[in-house]
């Protein structure tokens, strides 16, 4: 009867520690919530639907371009013009894929983390941040003034600017260059791509002849077949065909020249004013919640991020 009344009092004593060992809901740091594996870079599964939808344009710009409407222009611009582009397909290129394969996660997390161990996710309906006193309660780790936790990516990114869907990745300190070069040269292709069409465009109905000088041109009569993929596979389309495109790849090129030129004015700001995106973003967020709360927008009542984009 003793030892049966032991037992229970044993049994009873280790129910209680391990109960303790759970926090209560929504209070602490350690709150546990479901984990995932962090991603690694922008080759990381599940791909982006933008990210798909961005290598797809830049595949079609790159074969209109040099298939189809440079060939048209008039020598020596025709050679001009395929070098400047080529050197800008080129360029954007290696840095797209730079930006996107480059790590921006903070050292100690590529020091330690192996991306093989899930790590615990940031819920904010449970936990108000995951950073506190430089330290991450999710990697684990100490971490810099200027290291943010990305909730899409699940790991700490140092020199954090924003998570961009684009390349399907955090653009931070490692890759922020890498990011603006490809942002850079993205815009000066797709301005000398809407040169070129709008020019070939004039010139169909004043001049087509200066557009047909290729020497596959000598043997086709009249002004209504035109030669694309010029000069290694030559292929007949007609006029309505070359400009149906033309206009097509104009209003491409137009769309995506106002979403780049709007995003490097905005990284023109963020130079001049010395801050990041998120930084930005704190700050219009903190004025929005000042506003609400009757304060004047200039009031500063502390340093804090709102509670919504605390880290």
């Amino acid at each position: 009867m003793l030892a049966d009344g032991l037992s229970l009092a044993k049994m009873n004593c280790f129910s209680r520690k391990l109960r303790r060992t759970a926090p209560e809901l929504g209070s602490s740091k350690n709150e546990l919530v479901p984990s995932k594996l962090p991603r690694i870079n922008g080759w990381s599964w599940p791909l982006h639907g933008f990210q798909v939808v961005g290598w797809l344009v830049y595949i079609y710009l790159a074969i209109v371009s040099f298939g189809i409407y440079i060939p048209l222009l008039p020598p020596p611009w025709n050679h001009v013009v395929h070098a400047l582009m080529g050197i800008i397909f080129i360029l954007h290129f290696i840095a797209h894929i730079a930006a996107l394969t480059i790590d921006p996660a903070e050292a100690g997390v590529r020091a330690k983390q192996s991306y093989s161990s899930p790590v615990p996710l940031f819920d904010r309906s449970k936990q108000s941040h995951v950073i506190q006193d430089l330290h991450c309660y999710l990697c684990n780790i100490r971490v810099g003034p200027k290291v943010k936790h990305c909730a899409a990516c699940n790991k700490c990114v140092d020199g954090f600017d924003h998570h961009c869907k684009w390349l399907n990745t955090c653009v931070g300190g490692r890759n922020y260059w890498c990011f603006f070069v490809a942002l850079t040269s993205a815009t000066l292709g797709v301005l000398l791509l809407a040169i070129v069409i709008l020019f070939i465009f004039i010139q169909h109905y004043l001049d087509p002849n200066c557009l047909r000088t290729a020497p596959q041109y000598a043997g086709i009569q009249g002004n209504t077949t035109w030669l694309v993929f010029l000069p290694l596979a030559p292929v007949k389309t007609s006029s309505a065909g070359l400009l149906i495109v033309a206009f097509g790849t104009l209003m491409l090129s137009i769309t995506c020249l106002m979403m780049f030129a709007h995003l490097m004015a905005f990284h023109f700001y963020l130079f001049y004013k010395g801050i990041s995106t998120y930084d930005h973003i704190k700050m219009r967020r903190s004025k929005e919640s000042n506003i609400e709360a009757g304060k004047p927008p200039d009031v500063k009542t502390n340093n804090k991020a709102p509670k919504f984009l605390q880290t």
